[in-house]
């Protein structure tokens, strides 16, 4: 089975624009007038994770742009290109396609990453950065390596590394996907409902998506073995001079909350982290209220 990449234009009181940027088409739903914010999804989602949150900003006075990464949704699907040095070119160049010098990059998981490389990679376009279900990459890596917990709850990722085997199990079926959704989010709340459940798995069927997505872990998990690995890991260990938002759910099945200590130290001047409790991964459809009112007031606090 496969899904029209059109399937991600949903109705709402967003606009769907593509625009050419670094090579590429970008499918970007925008609403809202004033200074800009650009929302970046995880895995294994698309833009539509943001719809709460791009009403409750563009009603707040800002210019919401959330896109479909590289490789998702209805974004082209090339062969390369999919570590985080061209994750980074590639929302500078959105950016800039929309006609605007700079703005505050929001991100989940995936984009939470992307989000945090920005001021150090592309720090011409970033004004401030916010972080959904992520830590500094370079907390995440050493959780990763130090923390058994998070050891196992990161174990997906190698699966990831296979070839071919895992876009298999996305395009068969629901399940995979599925599994993803209910062991991320937090077990005493209502995500995923079946609807939930038909609309990622669905969004992954659209051709080439599951490999691409697949591909940006690849990246990850390869280039820790690799020189461009730890380059990047070097990089982005000096100190970021623009103001960051971390937001974290205290039930996330993925990037666990006791792992996420730490990002401070990268943070030497405005950094604000706020715990939402019984929420899981995926915050901006768990908690879509507490994100809301995290994202304006930190918003509106900025110079």
């Amino acid at each position: 089975m496969s899904v029209d990449a059109a399937f991600v234009n949903i109705d709402g009181p967003w606009e769907h624009r593509y625009v050419s940027a670094n090579g590429a088409r970008f499918h970007v739903a925008e609403m809202g007038e004033g200074p800009l914010v650009v929302m970046l999804h995880g895995f294994p989602q698309f833009w539509f994770t943001w719809r709460h949150q791009m009403v409750a900003l563009a009603e707040a006075g800002y210019r919401v742009a959330a896109m479909d990464l590289r490789g998702y949704g209805g974004s082209d699907k090339p062969p390369r290109g999919y570590d985080t040095y061209m994750a980074t070119l590639d929302t500078d160049s959105v950016i800039r396609a929309l006609g605007e010098k700079d703005a505050v990059v929001v991100g989940q998981g995936l984009g939470g990453w992307i989000a945090w490389s920005m001021p150090t990679l592309r720090p011409e376009v970033t004004r401030a950065v916010a972080s959904l279900s992520m830590p500094h990459p370079r907390i995440m890596r050493h959780a990763t390596w130090t923390n058994a917990k998070q050891r196992r709850a990161s174990s997906w990722v190698v699966g990831l590394q296979k070839p071919f085997a895992p876009e298999r199990e996305m395009t068969r079926s629901h399940e995979y996907v599925a599994e993803l959704l209910r062991a991320w989010a937090s077990p005493s709340g209502s995500f995923p409902t079946s609807e939930d459940v038909c609309r990622y798995g669905d969004a992954m069927m659209i051709p080439f998506v599951a490999h691409s997505a697949a591909e940006h872990y690849r990246w990850l998990g390869r280039s820790s073995i690799r020189p461009d690995g730890p380059i990047f890991m070097r990089r982005i260990r000096y100190a970021i001079g623009v103001p960051v938002l971390q937001l974290q759910g205290t039930d996330d099945g993925c990037v666990l909350a006791e792992a996420t200590h730490g990002s401070a130290a990268f943070v030497p001047g405005d950094f604000r982290q706020v715990k939402v409790p019984g929420a899981g991964h995926f915050l901006t459809e768990e908690a879509p209220e507490q994100v809301n009112a995290a994202l304006v007031g930190w918003l509106k606090s900025l110079a």
